[in-house]
């Protein structure tokens, strides 16, 4: 199975903005072709941002805990898999693979995920992790992809 790590804004995409370049991701999700997975830090974050005001509204406290429970059920255990994809700190491997420090200190904690994880993207729209993945700074044992790039793997498989 396909492993993934989605960022806050990939996230907020899926729960909330109902974005059609993430409809593939969702699908592949739904078919047990690809597992979503996170951690508390990654889950922190977006209960922040969930908080934030979104086109002049802010989200009603229902609503918030309502996505965050949504997140939590896509990136829970399956039913026929011991894995948990729920991540937790202690589960990072030793540093096998190095990781490049991101220009932005508060997306260090996706790449830290999707390495601990063994997950074979990360899916952002973010330009501070996008612009690691342009220069590779170095090898990574994971890609970093836009959702329309992800797609487009998911297709080609």
């Amino acid at each position: 199975m396909l492993r993934i790590v989605l960022d806050t804004n990939v996230w907020l995409d899926w729960l909330l903005f109902d974005d059609p370049a993430v409809a593939p991701i969702r699908k592949a999700v739904a078919e047990g072709r690809a597992e979503v997975v996170s951690n508390e830090a990654t889950e922190a974050e977006l209960v922040r941002v969930l908080a934030y005001t979104f086109n002049d509204k802010t989200l009603a406290p229902e609503k918030q805990a309502a996505l965050l429970e949504q997140c939590r059920c896509i990136a829970q255990k399956d039913e026929g898999s011991n894995h948990d994809s729920r991540i937790t700190a202690h589960d990072f491997p030793a540093a096998e693979h190095p990781l490049p420090k991101c220009e932005d200190p508060d997306d260090q904690k996706f790449l830290e995920l999707a390495l601990a994880s063994a997950a074979a993207y990360l899916v952002t729209r973010d330009g501070a992790l996008l612009d690691l993945a342009a220069h590779k700074v170095r090898p990574l044992p994971f890609r970093i992809v836009t959702p329309r790039q992800l797609a487009d793997a998911l297709r080609a498989k």
